[in-house]
């Protein structure tokens, strides 16, 4: 588990331990950071008390970043901020009742996330608080430079396991074009196929699914090539993490490799990687913060917070934090590599929250 705590505690000499967070690059208010845990610290003026934040591993680092600045100005406020993944998030903490905020990289899933909250009586405001684009990355070393939706079906989609090179999904890319499914770039290279990604835990496995491979897998099951089941997943034979780092470093490990994370990871390591554009059917587009904010780019995203209302009616840090992270923090999530909302759009989620 990945996991911010202030440093108050830290300095009050409660608890002190350090871990390798999601997103290092020992900066804290980044996608990267080393992480110290703390409990709640007191002071007589600012907002006093703690607050608990799980879940995306791609929103943490404006969490992160977020939480720092608050209590920075308030010596009294105290916090942690984990990034299990955004299907942990909710199912291990938030729907549970265990955490305050859950930070997601995609919207609830009404039929067991949003089942198991109303279950446990977790009533909740959801509020859009930014985009993403989950970028598909390689070596500089690798010829390809495009990709389209079939093509990252033909390599990765659930009917690609046990492809070792790329060219093993030659055929499949063949056969999805020729059912209409689109069109691929191969032939592919005739190099080992090193595949490193988010695992299930991740919401960003979850949006990648359902942006490339939704259309494509309801036809396969409908042609009787794949079960309900497996429409909604991966191949299920690669290097799989929770961990972005990891992610990073396994693309960058081989000259052959492919993989995708979200935007400011990659940004944060263009120098040692290759972003691949995508094609959904109208042209190869490269990611960049312009075609996420436009939605040109086609695997763009919006992100999230969840606030539990009845932790936000009983503890005041819980709305002070939101509210701040709604106006003056929210410079934060262009800070740490994000695509801030449009004010139009902002304005919306302000209002939502203050209509909570």
């Amino acid at each position: 588990m990945n996991l911010y705590r202030s440093k108050a505690a830290v300095a009050a000499g409660i608890v002190s331990v350090v871990v390798l967070a999601a997103c290092s690059n020992g900066s804290s208010a980044s996608p990267s950071a080393s992480t110290q845990t703390s409990s709640s610290a007191s002071a007589d003026t600012g907002v006093e008390g703690f607050v608990s934040i799980h879940g995306s591993s791609t929103v943490q680092p404006i969490s992160q970043a977020v939480a720092e600045a608050f209590a920075a100005d308030n010596p009294g406020f105290d916090y942690e901020v984990g990034g299990e993944g955004t299907g942990d998030g909710f199912a291990s903490f938030f729907c549970t009742g265990d955490s305050d905020i859950s930070d997601a990289s995609r919207q609830i899933h009404e039929e067991d996330e949003a089942k198991t909250c109303a279950d446990n009586g977790v009533e909740y405001t959801e509020l859009k608080i930014g985009f993403d684009g989950i970028t598909v990355m390689t070596s500089p070393d690798n010829s390809v430079d495009c990709l389209s939706f079939v093509d990252l079906y033909a390599l990765i989609g659930p009917e690609s396991e046990g492809f070792a090179n790329w060219s093993d999904a030659n055929d499949l890319a063949a056969e999805l074009e020729a059912a209409g499914l689109g069109k691929s770039n191969a032939p592919y290279p005739d190099e080992p196929l090193d595949i490193t990604g988010p695992g299930e835990e991740s919401g960003t496995y979850d949006s990648f699914i359902e942006i490339a491979f939704k259309d494509i897998a309801a036809a396969r099951v409908e042609a009787g090539k794949i079960t309900e089941d497996q429409a909604a997943t991966t191949r299920p034979d690669y290097q799989a993490s929770a961990d972005d780092n990891v992610i990073v470093e396994g693309v960058e490990g081989s000259s052959s490799s492919i993989g995708w994370v979200g935007f400011a990871y990659y940004e944060e390591n263009a120098s040692q990687l290759k972003a691949i554009d995508v094609d959904k059917g109208d042209g190869c587009t490269g990611v960049s913060k312009d075609t996420i904010a436009d939605a040109s780019y086609p695997l763009s995203r919006s992100l999230y917070l969840y606030v539990n209302n009845a932790k936000a009616a009983d503890n005041p840090a819980v709305p002070a934090f939101v509210d701040y992270y709604l106006s003056d923090g929210y410079s934060k999530v262009s800070e740490v590599g994000y695509v801030p909302l449009p004010d139009s759009e902002l304005a919306k989620t302000v209002s939502t929250w203050e209509s909570h």
